[in-house]
């Protein structure tokens, strides 16, 4: 009796052992099983796998990165311009309360937040645990925040909670967010008419074609990169002119390897429910003179004190790749964690960040993760985000 366990087998033998099965006229038979091996294409990354669930699969094994589709998207990144669709949504808020309400919400600075600026921060627990982080701009007349996909629901539960006897609206404005990166995004803004002279995180509207969008400029320091916000029967029209001004479309992997290259912590995956601010390195997120918020104790006693125990790091890693989520271990004890983990080596480097003690940060001792010897580095990996 055959196991669970992969087996890999020969795509080019599969195929002529199908291929034989058809004249012989045993085909019929074995069709269901076979079939997709037919219609795959014979390369050298092609394998059939044998899973638990007792089917088998044509899996097409990734290339190296040198050569992958998401290794060239992350040149487009490092040396040209790259377009995506962010995984975003943007909320209105209005009513005369709207600005005391949300600056007691976050961890920065909206109450002197001027019209056109934008300012990232968090939604912390009394405990001054992060439930969840957002950008939030100042539109004159209104706020806007701007939240991942993913933690709109739950953000906006926790949010909503604390409107009591405030005028606070919160409204969708289901607009489309376009996003470029890369240092030649300038120059393609710029050639259909977008260009603005803008500031980490300012914004400023724009026409085009008889529509008004919103371009934003990102906070991102080690790459250039900005927003479009765009009317929902805009966002083709808009998302291929861009296309055609030789922006290139960049994916989920790629653009996963650029946060880690980046050292951009992400919620649910880096930023856990008892994770602290200053834990993160997001110091962009905290200001320490507005006052009262949600959590501002606990930021200000971590504060007063100097130090966290532990800190966001990177991973240079040799060896079998560990797993997010592996324990980091220095002479048997656990010192830290890996919470992601690049798919792809990056110029021969396997690469992962997540948190380390901050004494072993700077520490002689060896550290390892499942096996796997790495060292620790500060954050972004900046050698590897240069053309």
């Amino acid at each position: 009796m055959i196991s669970g366990q992969w087996l890999v087998v020969s795509c080019q033998w599969a195929v002529a052992r199908v291929q034989w099965l058809v004249i012989s006229g045993q085909w019929p038979a074995l069709q269901s099983i076979f079939e997709p091996l037919v219609s795959a294409p014979i390369t050298d990354h092609c394998s059939l796998r044998y899973n638990q669930a007792m089917q088998v699969v044509a899996q097409h094994e990734p290339a190296t990165s040198e050569t992958s589709a998401s290794g060239r998207e992350l040149s487009v990144l490092v040396s040209g311009c790259g377009v995506y669709r962010a995984d975003r949504s943007l909320f209105q808020i209005t009513g005369r309360d709207r600005v005391r309400w949300l600056n007691g919400m976050v961890s920065n600075n909206v109450r002197d937040l001027t019209a056109g600026h934008g300012v990232y921060a968090f939604v912390l627990n009394p405990q001054g645990n992060i439930r969840g982080d957002l950008y939030v701009f100042n539109r004159g007349e209104s706020l806007v925040a701007e939240i991942e996909r993913g933690q709109s629901e739950s953000l906006l539960q926790i949010l909503r909670k604390y409107i009591i006897m405030d005028k606070v609206e919160i409204e969708d404005l289901g607009e489309n967010i376009l996003a470029i990166a890369g240092p030649k995004s300038g120059e393609v803004l710029a050639s259909l008419g977008l260009s603005a002279e803008l500031g980490s995180l300012q914004l400023f509207d724009v026409n085009w074609n008889g529509s008004t969008l919103t371009l934003v400029r990102g906070d991102n320091p080690s790459s250039p990169s900005y927003e479009l916000w765009v009317p929902a029967e805009k966002g083709e029209s808009v998302w291929n002119a861009l296309l055609q001004a030789g922006a290139v479309e960049v994916h989920e992997e790629t653009l996963e390897t650029f946060r880690i290259l980046s050292g951009i912590p992400k919620v649910g995956q880096d930023i856990r429910e008892r994770t602290l601010p200053q834990e993160t390195g997001q110091e962009r997120a905290l200001n320490f003179n507005k006052g009262c918020y949600i959590g501002q104790e606990i930021v200000e006693r971590v504060r007063s004190r100097g130090a966290v125990h532990r800190t966001f790091v990177g991973f240079e890693l040799e060896g079998t790749l560990p797993a997010a989520g592996t324990k980091v271990q220095s002479e048997g004890k656990d010192v830290g964690e890996i919470t992601s983990v690049a798919a792809q080596p990056l110029k021969g480097r396997r690469l992962a960040v997540g948190y380390l003690r901050r004494e072993f940060l700077i520490g002689a001792k060896p550290l390892t993760a499942s096996g796997a010897q790495m060292k620790a580095t500060t954050l972004p990996f900046l050698d590897l985000l240069k053309t």
